[in-house]
């Protein structure tokens, strides 16, 4: 029968409103499974949704005008404020700097005396995975580099350590000074793609660290690579004393920096040789300007048998001898906030530790704001592509190498490599300098605080001089030997996908940051430090079947990926395991459930500004419209 009026369809715009109304479904093949353990990114990679990669440096774009849009008021107004955010940026830049050297007197002030018992325990250093984690520990202790190797200088130089002994130890150090940089990445936490980049681009500092740790320690325990290199180059040449590293940028942030705190950097040292005269002697220096001389004293003769060795005299009062004593005199008090306070090192340690804190985290957002606000426009991406930019072929290889000198040389014009990796961190995050680009700047700063450290020996005393060298240059070839290993050639740099791994885990959960900052700088080196203590044999059953067990589960994961027909078919994937073994969904549920209602609202907020790329079910489909329904169309053909 033929349709009537009655049965005339709905109108259109109401049969599309009513569409829109009702929930679609989809089949749920075209869904990814979030079940197993591969990350949200590489499943949609997978199942061939087009999805923009999240390591891509962002387009920085300007949000105003164009400059040929802007009348004269307009273009000196922008000018003016362009002028003012560049000084604030360099004035948040220089108080960011003079903070994290607060933070290591604090450090070092809280620090300095389990320091001191730590380096005067032989028996401990003795052990290289002990001397190793203590480097290590120390490090992160003191928050300085440079303070840890001028005290195994000292120790080698006063014959307490001998120079083999040493290594294991400025290996940990090499690994503690990393910590920096990871501490610093997580002011980016607020934004998760910038907190993605920041976190990934320090952590392949500390990876590239502990990788070149795990492969030369055992290397030098069989073969002393590290030591015999070094001593050749100390009996091929002719080293003389020379003067102390230049400091270049302390002369900039001393001045701001000795109104807070000033430390006598002799008393770690004299606590580390065993010196009683620094034993209960306050870290935090008093007298800044002092004289030394020379007077002579009569000094009484208990016993007869000194007067063989030196001359006396008898006087009515007894016997005598002269003997030449020096004394110091304290001439000008030094002028900073705590010269004259009754507190102890610890309390002014903890009080400095909490307001350098609080100025490294206030500067550090500030710093990231306006990093976000400046680099826009034009000027930013010639900024960006002159960063990242690489040399024309056949010349392309050169670029890291170039990126490897650069970092070097600033490294050692900054005198510190914890401030160069710190101030290269935000401009990770906030998407101007690529991890590519910032593996090789790393590497470099590596290799500059080592020259630091050769020119800061050259000043030993001539009798020491020949091992205080050899250890500076033991540090120097650790991390030329590293370069070689994670970088000459381009499939061997392991550190960059590992750290980018590391950096997608913690964008989807941000509390791996923290997690992976107490594993990898306090937990495992402490245990490995328990266990290495209580004997080669314990350390072996107990750390052996870890290690092998670590190393399959990676071998069967690169297996899982790139051949997994090579692998019997229950090892294709980790769904036999409980989901708490190969998912870390249970144990953010946990933190979750722990953080209480604080971090519920945290993470609703979250989830209403989460980025596509996270849940499947926050992808938008295309809309669905009354044409695309069969029925319709068929009604309207009739």
């Amino acid at each position: 029968m033929p349709f009537t009026y009655n049965n005339l369809p709905v109108p259109l715009t109401e049969i599309k409103l009513n569409l829109d109304e009702m929930p679609a479904k989809f089949p749920e093949k075209e869904l990814p499974s979030v079940t197993n353990t591969a990350s949200t990114t590489d499943l949609l990679y997978r199942d061939g949704l087009d999805m923009e990669d999240p390591w891509a440096l962002p387009e920085l774009q300007g949000s105003g005008p164009s400059w040929k849009e802007l009348n004269t008021k307009q273009r000196i107004k922008r000018v003016v404020i362009g002028i003012v955010k560049s000084c604030l940026l360099l004035g948040f830049l220089y108080f960011f700097v003079c903070s994290l050297d607060v933070l290591s007197s604090a450090f070092q002030l809280v620090g300095s005396k389990l320091t001191g018992d730590i380096f005067s325990d032989n028996k401990i250093l003795a052990n290289p995975i002990a001397g190793l984690v203590i480097g290590v520990l120390v490090t992160v202790l003191v928050q300085s580099s440079s303070t840890s190797s001028s005290i195994i200088v000292s120790m080698v130089s006063s014959g307490l350590l001998n120079v083999k002994a040493s290594i294991p130890i400025i290996m940990g150090v090499n690994v503690g000074t990393s910590v920096t940089s990871t501490l610093v990445s997580l002011a980016q936490s607020g934004n998760r793609n910038e907190f993605r980049r920041a976190f990934g681009g320090s952590a392949v500092h500390g990876i590239f660290n502990w990788m070149t740790v795990i492969v030369l320690l055992p290397i030098e325990l069989g073969t002393g690579y590290l030591y015999q290199i070094s001593k050749v180059i100390i009996n091929s040449f002719n080293i003389n004393a020379g003067g102390q590293a230049p400091d270049i940028l302390k002369v900039i942030t001393e001045p701001f920096t000795h109104l807070i705190i000033r430390l006598d950097s002799s008393v770690i040292s004299g606590n580390a040789i065993g010196d009683p005269e620094t034993k209960n002697k306050s870290l935090i220096k008093h007298w800044c300007i002092t004289e030394s001389y020379t007077v002579t004293q009569n000094i009484s003769v208990s016993n007869m048998t000194e007067c063989n060795i030196f001359q006396c005299f008898v006087t009515e009062n007894g016997t005598f001898r002269e003997e030449n004593i020096t004394k110091k005199e304290n001439i000008e008090k030094c002028m900073h906030i705590f010269v004259n306070t009754n507190l102890s090192d610890m309390a002014v340690g903890f009080i400095l530790l909490t307001a350098s804190l609080l100025v490294l985290c206030t500067c550090l957002i500030l710093i990231v704001k306006l990093l976000n606000s400046v680099l826009k426009g034009q000027i930013a991406q010639a900024i960006k592509k002159i960063i990242n930019a690489d040399f024309p072929f056949p010349f392309t290889w050169l670029t890291g190498y170039l990126a490897i000198i650069i970092g070097a040389v600033m490294t050692f014009v900054v005198q510190s490599s914890s401030v160069f990796t710190a101030a290269i961190v935000p401009l990770i995050g906030v998407g101007v300098i690529s991890m590519e680009r910032a593996y090789p700047l790393f590497l470099g700063s590596n290799i500059g605080t080592t020259t630091t450290a050769v020119l800061a020996a050259l000043a030993s005393p001539a009798d020491t001089l020949s091992n205080s060298v050899q250890v500076a240059f033991i540090h120097l070839f650790f991390n030329l030997t590293g370069l070689v290993l994670w970088y000459i050639l381009p499939f061997m740099r392991l550190p960059i996908p590992v750290a980018k791994k590391f950096g997608d885990i913690t964008a989807k959960y941000r509390w791996f940051a923290v997690l992976y900052l107490l594993f990898s700088f306090l937990v495992i080196p402490l245990a490995v430090f328990g266990l290495s203590m209580a004997g080669w044999i314990v350390l072996a059953a107990i750390g052996g079947p870890i290690i092998f067990v670590v190393i399959v589960i990676i071998i069967v994961n690169v297996l899982q990926k790139k051949a997994p027909k090579c692998l019997p078919p229950f090892l294709r994937d980790w769904d036999f395991l409980p989901i708490w073994m190969h998912s870390m969904a249970p144990l953010d549920r946990l933190f979750n459930s722990v953080c209480g209602c604080c971090c519920k609202k945290c993470k609703k907020s979250e989830d209403e500004e989460k980025p596509k790329e996270q849940l499947p079910a926050d992808l938008s489909f295309s809309e669905m419209h009354c044409y695309d329904n069969p029925e319709f169309i068929q009604s309207q053909k009739l």
